[in-house]
């Protein structure tokens, strides 16, 4: 269990775990291992949400430079990562075993294929990145310390007013409209408002509902976003068995792929059922008074 923040500096403690947490990770990740990949990707994007809170000068070249390789870094593994859910759920759905029909046998190799091939891709990937350079400029940066409690905190305000304005903005433009694309960059936009909320909490050693009530928003869209993705790559799959003459595949990747965008829709019709803009106002709440209220 880590130790908790000081009560004089909660900002360099944080700093540090968010950066150590990445790189216990990296080494796994860098091996293949699905879990490590996933870890590392969820510590590149909590440091990447925490460095301009936390930093002393979030605007200074170094920060700067190792938010730009952090991106690189979490971006990297993204497509491993889809197919690694894609296999889940295409297990789930298709049992591996005597059960399963020829073209299921088929599409469940191709699709594993794709995934160790990608795996293998990312490895390389991330090898080019500068990982040498992000480890110095982190170093450099914690040496400094960590930003004061009171500037930290006023980061975070406006951080938060910022993200969740953007927030409310993009679920009032969708309502309850099925769009692929504007649901996964809203997912992305709550997963950051979930880790500043995180920060919040820790920096001011009092625990709020706001990250719980961001996750499961953002798990929820993260399963709308899953089922499409695979519908998506069934939907290739048909396709490529049409045009080869493969009638019998391509009919039962068609069928696989209606079942994935169905579930697709099913996971969205859940989240519009939670009332996503309330409930992210009350984790804004959650978070602290806004500018206008404190004043």
């Amino acid at each position: 269990m880590a130790s908790p923040p000081s009560a004089v500096d909660p900002s360099t403690p944080l700093l540090k775990q968010r950066i150590r947490e990445l790189f216990r990770h990296l080494p796994r990740a860098l091996a293949g291992q699905e879990e490590a990949v996933h870890q590392m990707r969820i510590a590149g994007r909590r440091l990447r949400v925490a460095l301009p809170v936390l930093a002393r000068k979030p605007d200074g070249r170094r920060a700067g430079r190792a938010l730009r390789v952090l991106r690189e870094l979490t971006r990297t593994a993204g497509t491993s990562r889809d197919l690694d859910v894609g296999a889940e759920l295409f297990d789930a759905r298709v049992p591996p075993g005597r059960g399963a029909t020829a073209g299921q046998r088929t599409l469940r190799a191709r699709l594993r294929g794709a995934r160790t091939r990608s795996r293998a891709r990312m490895a390389d990937a991330l090898l080019d990145i500068e990982i040498a350079r992000l480890r110095r400029d982190l170093r450099r940066i914690v040496s400094r310390r960590g930003e004061v409690l009171f500037t930290a905190v006023l980061r975070l305000r406006d951080a938060r007013e910022a993200r969740g304005a953007r927030v409310l903005e993009a679920l009032a433009a969708l309502g309850d409209r099925y769009d692929p694309s504007a649901l996964h960059e809203l997912r992305k936009r709550l997963r950051k408002l979930r880790y500043a909320a995180e920060v919040a909490e820790a920096i001011m050693a009092q625990p709020t509902s706001a990250p719980a009530t961001f996750k499961a928003l953002q798990e929820q869209l993260g399963r709308v976003r899953d089922r499409f993705v695979l519908s998506e790559w069934l939907g290739r799959q048909a396709s490529g068995a049409v045009a080869r003459g493969q009638e019998t595949l391509a009919a039962e990747a068609a069928l696989l792929q209606r079942s994935f965008l169905e579930a697709s829709w099913s996971a969205h019709r859940a989240f519009l059922e939670l009332s996503p803009a309330e409930r992210v106002r009350e984790g804004l709440l959650a978070m602290g008074p806004t500018r206008s209220s404190a004043a």
